[in-house]
């Protein structure tokens, strides 16, 4: 078996800083047909070769790094045995929504390729949780915080290009916002992000109402890592465990560094994660204790 179908298979290690990145979307399209192969114990080769593709191609829609035309699925469904009408029909619909102009193309000039496809993820996934030990979230921001975090972010930025992702940080949460109740955010903010601050005191104000607003909402689930509580987890650093509805990918880790991020997909990687940040989650104060701290903390400013 080639080597890019075990790793397709088990999942693994993304950079996001590659030439070509895969969207949440054309991974769901992929991870549907690969399943119909393994079901027939045929070989990316063995595959691929029915339709004259080269292996790697077909490694490459299946992980979710190339669009689907309507003849490829066509052919993919018949060489995988898909005789069912309706099955056929929803894979192929699926995979020209896959191919539609993402609502975020239009920021392509900001947005590096890693952000794009984490966009793509956010936008299909069903949680978001977040530990973040630097700012806040962005899903969370106001413009005023968000042009000050991006401002003094670790490059410089034309004004001109900070306008626009400031415009498209709003978007994605005004976006986030109207998909509720289908979707939730869970964050564990630490206290030290919240006391820091950015802009000055009139922009720090204006964010903590608007976390003291949102925490109250059932779609936001803040928890507060306290600076007096001894022994958190706090090592894991920035993370985002995204999980998507009835399970269409698995649960995938977003870790972003100076320069680039990662999408974690290995299972083992995964599930290491996901107990650290959980770890940290219960160890940080409750949702109403949270709140209240919210609240003593915007006194102080």
């Amino acid at each position: 078996m080639a080597a890019q179908e075990s790793r397709a298979q088990r999942g693994g290690v993304i950079n996001l800083r590659d030439k070509a990145v895969p969207s949440a979307q054309l991974m769901i399209v992929g991870g549907e047909l690969r399943e119909h192969r393994i079901r027939l114990k045929l070989t990316l080769e063995e595959a691929a070769a029915t339709l004259n593709f080269s292996a790697s191609k077909l490694s490459r829609m299946e992980t979710g790094h190339h669009k689907f035309k309507p003849r490829d699925v066509v052919g993919l469904c018949d060489v995988y045995r898909i005789g069912d009408p309706d099955e056929r029909k929803r894979l192929l619909d699926l995979a020209a929504h896959a191919s539609l102009r993402p609502w975020y193309q239009d920021w392509t000039d900001v947005a590096g390729k890693h952000l794009q496809a984490f966009m793509s993820f956010e936008q299909a996934a069903e949680r978001i949780r977040i530990y973040e030990p630097h700012q806040l979230p962005g899903l969370m921001q106001t413009p005023d915080y968000a042009r000050a975090v991006i401002e003094k972010g670790p490059r410089s930025i034309p004004s001109h290009e900070v306008d626009r992702l400031v415009e498209l940080r709003l978007q994605r949460a005004e976006r986030f916002s109207q998909s509720a109740p289908a979707k939730k955010l869970i964050c564990v903010i630490d206290e030290a992000t919240l006391k820091r601050g950015f802009g000055n005191e009139r922009v720090m104000l204006r964010q903590f109402d608007r976390l003291i607003e949102l925490a109250q909402q059932p779609t936001y689930h803040v928890r507060i890592a306290q600076l007096r509580q001894f022994n958190l987890p706090v090592m894991i650093g920035q993370t985002t465990i995204l999980r998507f509805a009835e399970q269409v990918l698995p649960d995938i880790v977003y870790s972003e560094h100076f320069g680039g991020a990662l999408l974690i997909q290995d299972k083992v990687q995964v599930d290491r994660w996901d107990k650290a940040l959980t770890r940290l989650r219960s160890a940080s104060l409750d949702r109403g204790r949270s709140l209240q701290l919210l609240r003593h903390l915007r006194k102080s400013f």
